[in-house]
């Protein structure tokens, strides 16, 4: 697998390039024919699909622990626009036509951002966390994802890892955005919350379950590429599953990312 090396553009080109990436999502938006999920239910009664939860605070190296901290907050007002939504059959569920852009006038904070595959600090930083859980919860249901996209960068070893490698979504307001349609005839309601340690969200549906999902990884690998680094590989596959076993395997997401450390250091 060969991947080329990162290109590093200027800080003014990528702002301008950010913004008419932006635009052009906002027209789509407007122009589009989707029906976008924006009903909201303090309650639903139906069967649970999948619950997920993931650490809020950790501690990493070199990291600031303060923007652990400021992306609970970021985390809190993006979960008041989700929690709770409906996704209707036909609905598109958008991750940042419900959130909206994340600014400082709407109370978010530094909290940690990935640039060019080096740890920085943004407005809004930390709800790629947000992304991964959702992604992680979706992937084991009968919604289909429709816009994912993957981290193009592996920063940190596989410490105390709950789920496959590349099995999330990376989030950038708001043409990086995750979305999932319901193709189904049943409605769907999405749950979201923070406690003192971890985020958490379940999905219900109306009717109970008949299938039942797993999500795992295949074919890893770790490639040293023509200009001296390193790049990880591997395939993100959903099987689904009736009383008799294995209905069908479908490929969710395939993963290619420039690893920024070392792949021999000790465990």
């Amino acid at each position: 697998m060969r991947v080329a090396k990162p290109k590093h553009r200027g800080k003014l080109r990528a702002i301008l390039g950010k913004e008419y990436y932006i635009s052009k999502r906002k027209l789509a938006w407007f122009v589009g024919h989707l029906k976008f999920a924006k009903q909201h239910k303090e309650e639903f009664s139906g069967y649970s699909i999948f619950k997920h939860k993931s650490i809020i605070l950790r501690e990493l190296r070199d990291v600031d622990m303060q923007l652990q901290r400021n992306k609970r907050v970021n985390l809190e007002l993006a979960i008041k626009h989700l929690d709770s939504i409906i996704i209707a059959p036909g609905e598109t569920f958008s991750f940042w036509k419900s959130v909206g852009r994340p600014t400082k006038t709407k109370g978010y904070l530094d909290g940690l951002v990935l640039i060019n595959g080096k740890l920085s600090k943004g407005v809004g930083g930390g709800l790629c966390q947000l992304g991964n859980l959702l992604f992680w919860i979706f992937a084991h249901s009968p919604l289909t994802i429709t816009e994912r996209h993957r981290h193009g960068f592996d920063v940190f070893p596989d410490i105390n890892r709950k789920v496959p490698f590349g099995a999330g979504a990376t989030l950038s307001y708001n043409y990086i955005d995750l979305q999932v349609k319901n193709e189904t005839n049943q409605s769907f309601y999405l749950k979201l919350w923070l406690n003192n340690t971890y985020l958490n969200g379940e999905l219900f549906s109306q009717e109970k379950p008949y299938f039942k999902y797993e999500v795992i990884e295949r074919n890893q690998r770790i490639v040293q590429q023509y200009w001296g680094g390193y790049t990880r590989h591997n395939e993100i596959v959903k099987i689904v599953k009736d009383r008799d076993g294995i209905v069908k395997e479908q490929l969710l997401a395939k993963n290619n990312a420039i690893m920024m450390y070392s792949p021999l250091l000790k465990e």
